[in-house]
């Protein structure tokens, strides 16, 4: 499913594909050691940023694994805010995984929270996904009150199972199936290009595999 002219409108936020024009505010953005932090790419030089801004480009979700980025911008001041990201990690099981970058500077005002929201519509509303998980850095409070506010439970906590950027890091696994989102789900998508795929599941049909 190829979600490479897809836009999206929340509350605040413009989400669309990234181009080139967007070199200057990707590296602003992946360029910063406090982004960085708990991340699992490490700051980003220039070129470094030139190399991943060709890689998420690429939007589409058809086979395990496949990962879609959206930029999200600010509506009022058309500042890049930060980027919301959808992987299809299983097909056959119906899997996600949802991931957030904020810059800095919207820290603290619910918009990591607003996006992360429309990705999650995306993935059960349009993709018929059965359960999208997050995972991150235990030490990272701010992006768990994120996963909690999206109603996502912890699920695991996996002490010192990846050498992190010099030491043993902790990983909180987050998850949340698609009946538990149709109790809790507060829409943030107000508007969509014609264009965006019409509902289907991530395995291809309107109903689970037999």
């Amino acid at each position: 499913m190829d979600f490479g002219g897809y836009r999206a409108e929340t509350e605040r936020l413009l989400l669309r594909p990234y181009s080139l024009d967007d070199y200057d505010a990707f590296h602003d953005l992946h360029g910063r050691d406090d982004v960085a932090r708990y991340l699992p790419w490490e700051t980003r030089d220039a070129e470094a940023s030139r190399k991943a801004l060709d890689r998420h480009q690429t939007a589409v979700l058809e086979k395990d694994d496949d990962g879609m980025t959206l930029a999200g911008f600010d509506k009022e001041s058309g500042r890049l805010v930060g980027e919301f990201v959808l992987f299809l990690r299983s097909v056959e099981h119906r899997g996600g995984e949802v991931g957030y970058v904020l810059h800095p500077d919207f820290w603290g005002r619910g918009l990591a929270t607003e996006g992360a929201r429309a990705m999650l519509e995306i993935g059960f509303d349009l993709l018929g996904m059965h359960r999208v998980i997050a995972r991150i850095d235990a030490r990272n409070t701010g992006s768990a009150a994120v996963l909690e506010r999206l109603g996502m439970r912890r699920e695991a906590l996996l002490v010192k199972n990846e050498w992190f950027k010099g030491e043993w890091g902790d990983e909180a696994d987050y998850a949340l199936l698609d009946e538990e989102w149709e109790k809790i789900a507060t829409r943030s998508i107000i508007s969509s290009n014609s264009t965006a795929p019409a509902a289907a599941s991530a395995s291809g049909a309107d109903s689970p595999p037999a």
